[in-house]
């Protein structure tokens, strides 16, 4: 069996791109016949409207909450001398704020956010899910999530709003503290 020359990273390029700009023709022409009516002109349509009875709202933290209770929980771990990460996340798990303590660990960062993300997708601290692991071992294993202390839960009027998660303390405890600091600062 003949080797294969592999081709040169130029003509992968070249080729990758003719295929997309012919992906990208095929999307614009189907775009363009679905715009146009029976007598070939474009038509405008009009946009579709959702009932009432259809939708739902929700509240969600805005970005100067989320920024001062981050840097609330931030500042009580400082006072107390330890560097940690904190993440707040919105209703949705869509992350608003990070902050990364002087020295703080470089895996504390993703924990924050992954603890603030448990704590708002079940409306509990991470501590109290971290024990009901030993019932349900299999929900660690939910991407995103972290069953470790250190996340808390903001609510407004009994339903979730943010998630504040706090790593890089000693214990999860500690981390926990500072989680719930920060969420303290939204009620004031």
């Amino acid at each position: 069996m003949p080797s294969r020359k592999k081709p040169s990273r130029r003509t992968r390029i070249l080729v990758g791109g003719a295929a997309l700009a012919v992906v990208g023709a095929g999307v614009v022409g189907t775009v363009a016949a679905n715009a146009a009516d029976s007598t070939g002109t474009a038509s405008a349509a009009a946009p579709a409207a959702a009932r009432g009875g259809d939708l739902t709202q929700s509240t969600h933290l805005t970005l100067a909450a989320a920024e001062k209770a981050a840097r609330a929980a931030l500042d009580a771990a400082a006072k107390d001398g330890r560097q940690v990460s904190v993440a707040v996340v919105d209703r949705n798990g869509n992350t608003l704020v990070t902050l990364r303590g002087d020295g703080a660990g470089p895996q504390s960062y993703e924990s924050a956010e992954r603890k603030a993300f448990t704590a708002v997708s079940w409306n509990a601290p991470t501590s109290k899910l971290a024990e009901q692991l030993q019932q349900a071992p299999n929900l660690k294993d939910i991407p995103g999530t972290l069953f470790l202390a250190g996340g808390t839960p903001v609510t407004a009027k009994g339903a979730p709003v943010a998630g504040i998660g706090v790593a890089g303390a000693p214990s999860g405890d500690l981390d926990e503290r500072y989680a719930q600091a920060g969420a303290a600062v939204l009620g004031r």
